[in-house]
């Protein structure tokens, strides 16, 4: 490709509407356009980034047996009233009518529509196992898109479906998506960790999140430094040391506490550490309050607490929502005989000779204990893991770093079979509900991600497979015939050496094309200009390194192909 022939429209400045690297970056090489609030045009040399992931995606599901097809993007809303996720799914689902005035809405994700296809034609246990997938584009009706291709509203996104037989059929189909997902971002070049991670809104029993690693990442993960152990801190498991001996039980005191409502006033109040206090959080889990018990220096873990509730929403209530609920004003509530459903993070049944809310207000208790104070029947891990806190698995130290999710595989088990009546029929004539998996990759989130994760001052660092072009050819000599001509030969011959090759031909000065070339992150970059001329050599320089070379014409080939393998 020639610089003169394609559409890049560069940008010196950076975009007063670009947030993170990758936002700023894509719009200054020219990747994108803005169309609307999250909405985006690919570009030429966008879509060729975004044409590299989706070979690669597309070589390894096909080598994992995986079939493809192409779901619509429009759903009509009957299959998704029948999964029940029509109203449970949010506002993110955008809902319309058309002109019969039929309900239909913009896919988001299609477990209904691969439903729908599977309960017509796999009817019989010799019919399975079947892995669908698509790469198409999706719409999620985001309150606030930010961050460009990150958290956009349209996006590009490999789907695939997997039906069984049985949860033991299901879990090879998993575990050959797993290690497909591994190869997959292996391949693009990617520093990532697979994950423990929440379902969310797709539902199943499990699932794992692919994060490529980034200081601009969304998500904090735990890593042990010993072994793979690797989870979203939404899913990642706190375990306890074994119980030490519990001191003596003191007996009860009531403390006017005045105007101390926060753990910070009320530690230094009592002259206690914020680990000896147990703060009591107020939370409204689809508009029933409940209490939270958890030690004063730890934080909640939101989407613990949902799961364990079995709720779609939860949410902190606030200072009117919590004297409604208890009648005790805000930061002096305690479980002594409180008057809402209590819960306990289980650390918290450890503790002793405790400081909590008094249940009226300017009074907390001391030396409160469990059972003699009070008692708690929902008893769970629900606070968040820390870097102090063993690894799960094996024991030792762990590390929060911070990643952007890339990737989901989801085990659905049989919530949309049987919600939508897809059964098959099993080898003694018994009629069962399909197995289900479910494995997604933003197509188009994995280049933000490799640009978030690969980047300088100067620009972009692709990845060589990741990368549009594998390297560009700088011709410095437009006016000069002999530079000019090696500059056209040295282009044909790494063409047809099946290199994908960029010409810069414009007619500009060598610092506007070399600020160019780094800005749009061409793993290596040829330069032919008057140096040429005296050795019959060019200047071949590392984009991720700088490291720069004089390679002889004649060995240009054979240096660039090895370089690219």
């Amino acid at each position: 490709m020639r610089y003169s022939e394609i559409l890049i429209p560069t940008l010196k400045e950076v975009p007063a509407e670009a947030e993170v690297v990758s936002h700023q970056l894509m719009l200054r090489a020219g990747f994108i356009k803005k169309l609307t609030s999250g909405i985006y045009t690919y570009l030429p040399y966008g879509l060729a980034a975004i044409r590299r992931v989706e070979t690669i995606v597309r070589e390894e599901m096909n080598r994992a047996g995986a079939q493809e097809l192409m779901m619509p993007m429009v759903q009509p809303a009957d299959l998704w009233q029948e999964s029940g996720r029509y109203e449970k799914y949010g506002p993110e689902l955008l809902r319309f009518k058309d002109r019969h005035d039929r309900e239909s809405c913009l896919g988001p994700t299609h477990e209904e529509v691969i439903t729908d296809i599977a309960r017509r034609h796999f009817h019989s246990y010799r019919d399975l196992p079947v892995n669908l997938y698509q790469i198409q584009t999706k719409f999620r009706d985001e309150i606030r898109p930010r961050f460009g291709l990150m958290r956009g509203r349209e996006f590009i996104m490999k789907d695939a479906y997997s039906f069984d037989v049985s949860d033991e059929a299901a879990e090879v189909s998993y575990r050959k998506m797993y290690t497909a997902y591994n190869r997959i971002f292996e391949r693009c070049g990617l520093e990532f960790r697979c994950v423990e991670a929440d379902s969310g809104t797709i539902g199943g029993s499990f699932s794992h999140e692919y994060m490529v690693l980034a200081e601009t990442g969304e998500d904090t993960i735990a890593v042990c430094n010993e072994c793979s152990w690797a989870a979203n801190l939404e899913k990642a498991k706190v375990t306890l040391p074994e119980d030490d001996a519990k001191p003596v039980q003191q007996e009860l005191v009531k403390i006017e506490t005045p105007g101390k409502r926060k753990v910070p006033a009320v530690c230094e109040f009592l002259k206690i550490e914020p680990e000896q206090l147990i703060k009591t959080l107020v939370y409204l889990a689809d508009g029933e309050a409940v209490a939270l018990l958890l030690r004063g220096d730890r934080e909640a873990e939101e989407i613990k607490l949902k799961n364990y509730l079995g709720v779609n929403e939860i949410r902190l209530a606030d200072d009117k929502e919590i004297f409604d609920a208890t009648g005790v004003p805000s930061g002096y509530l305690g479980p002594v005989d409180i008057k809402i459903r209590l819960l306990a993070d289980q650390e918290v049944v450890s503790m002793a000779n405790s400081a909590v809310g008094a249940n009226e207000k300017n009074f907390h208790l001391q030396n409160v204990n469990i059972p003699r104070d009070f008692e708690v029947s929902d008893i769970a891990d629900f606070r968040q893991l820390t870097e102090n806190d063993p690894c799960p698995e094996c024991g030792e130290s762990l590390r929060l770093v911070e990643g952007i999710e890339v990737g989901h595989i989801f085990k659905l088990g049989t919530a949309y079979s049987e919600s939508m009546k897809a059964y098959f029929q099993d080898g003694d004539g018994n009629e069962l509900p399909l197995v289900m998996g479910c494995y997604g990759i933003g197509v188009s989130r994995v280049v933000a991600a490799a640009i978030e994760q690969n980047h300088d001052d100067s620009g972009i660092i692709f990845p060589v497979p990741l990368a549009p072009y594998q390297l560009t050819v700088l011709n410095l000599g437009l006016s000069d015939p002999e530079v000019n001509e090696a500059a056209e030969k040295i282009y044909s011959d790494l063409t047809d050496a099946g290199l994908d090759v960029f010409l810069d031909d414009r007619d500009e000065r060598p610092g506007v094309k070399f600020k160019d070339a780094d800005l749009l992150g061409f793993p290596l970059r040829v330069t032919v200009g008057k140096r040429f001329k005296e050795n019959a050599k060019v200047e071949v320089r590392t984009r991720r390194d700088g490291r720069t070379d004089e390679i002889a014409v004649q060995e240009l080939v054979s240096y660039i192909t090895a370089f690219i393998a």
